[in-house]
């Protein structure tokens, strides 16, 4: 695991101006923030900082508004959300550089907490542009990065100020570092994977990644289908890339080369049309009718996973099982994220989870406080999944 420091490092900051990368692109909604997930895990290190007397200075995104203002992407939306998430007041300031950000941050005591607006209002932002940076870093005098779901991104905030001021990673960083470390870096042992949603196409890299470094991969979701494709068994009218065929039958091969279980479903349960409550029935993954479409996994194949569940001590989950949206087909990924759950409740499994829809799902299943940890963190979760490094968080190591 890369070596990298963390608010433990941190000593005797009362006065420092501390500039704290965090993810603030939150869900809004007729000016309502609909989700304030993201904003309840970043108030851990900001306000330890603010306990130690640093002056909090927060750096976010929110949007693409392009390198230009856009009224309704302006973080000002989200300030009063902020102020109820941390309990107490934060100041905002209507730009992230020059004199509107210098003045509010003079005027800051010891302790308080300043949001600058969106950093994407300027071009230099998504470039990594030296004098843009060089601006951003003139506000602090050192840097938190607690954005781990920016962390693929080479940005000014996010990689850029790791090369000008000391850098370290706020806590939810760190925990998720952790977490990770734990799910692929240096698991313990049989590690199963779960990888699901709709296409190969977009997971391509993922599942090669995956082949070589689990003893298990099972596939759900509508790839299930390319895969059961590929071997030759009709999916009738099942979500389904049949031009990645060769590429479903290299990733099994290099699976079976590397000792790794390719699980794949036995029976589906299957409908004439995709919507909540349409009638359906389980079959033989074998036997799908011509004019029926799959849009889960059947009984037998949630035994089958629930069985690769029990045996790992490691689990890393990536996608559902089925099209959890709609009842019924949330079924099989509701029976593996409870199983999971109580697994690892009774200290028999380490289980991450992460990206979007994966999150939803084990949200759905009611189960998401009982994973060893769930990351919020959509692209730079994949990508850490894929075996990609991470600019944000190789610079910490490097600033380490």
């Amino acid at each position: 695991m890369p070596a990298f420091k963390t608010l433990d490092d941190l000593t005797d900051i009362a006065g420092k101006r501390a500039l704290v990368r965090v993810d603030l692109n939150v869900p809004v909604a007729n000016g309502k923030v609909t989700d304030a997930t993201r904003i309840e895990r970043v108030a851990p290190t900001i306000l330890e900082l603010s306990s130690k007397g640093a002056k909090v200075i927060l750096l976010a995104h929110f949007g693409r508004p392009k390198g230009e203002p856009v009224a309704d992407m302006s973080l000002s939306l989200i300030v009063s959300a902020v102020n109820e998430v941390f309990s107490r007041k934060v100041l905002f300031a209507s730009d992230c550089i020059g004199p509107d950000a210098k003045q509010a941050i003079d005027g800051m005591k010891n302790g308080d907490i300043l949001l600058l607006e969106n950093t994407r209002f300027h071009k230099g932002e998504e470039k990594n542009d030296p004098e843009f940076t060089t601006a951003l870093a003139g506000n602090g005098d050192l840097f938190v990065n607690d954005a781990f779901s920016a962390a693929h991104r080479a940005h000014a905030s996010t990689e850029g100020l790791a090369h000008h001021l000391p850098a370290y990673a706020g806590r939810t960083m760190q925990a998720e570092l952790e977490a990770l470390e734990k799910g692929l870096g240096n698991p313990s042992r049989p590690v199963v994977a779960i990888v699901g949603g709709a296409k190969v196409s977009t997971k391509i890299d993922l599942l090669q990644n995956l082949v070589k470094r689990v003893d298990a991969l099972v596939i759900g979701g509508g790839m299930a289908n390319t895969f059961i494709a590929a071997q030759g068994i009709d999916v009738g009218k099942s979500l389904c890339e049949h031009d990645l065929a060769d590429t479903a039958r290299e990733i099994m091969k290099e699976a079976k080369a590397g000792g790794c279980a390719i699980v794949l479903p036995l029976d589906g349960v299957i409908a004439r049309e995709f919507k909540a409550g349409a009638a359906n029935e389980v079959v033989n993954i074998k036997e799908i009718p011509s004019d029926a479409m799959v849009l889960d996994v059947g009984p037998k194949s949630v035994e089958a996973v629930s069985e690769w569940i029990s045996k790992a001590s490691t689990l890393v989950w990536n996608g559902p099982l089925g099209a959890f949206e709609i009842e019924p087909f949330d079924k099989a990924t509701v029976a593996a994220a409870k199983h999971a759950a109580a697994l690892t409740k009774a200290g028999k499994l380490t289980s991450v989870a992460g990206g979007g829809d994966t999150v939803a799902a084990v949200n759905h299943a009611g189960v998401i406080d009982d994973f060893s940890y769930v990351s919020t963190a959509g692209g730079a979760f994949l990508e850490w999944m894929e075996g990609k490094e991470l600019p944000g968080v190789a610079v910490l190591s490097k600033s380490a």
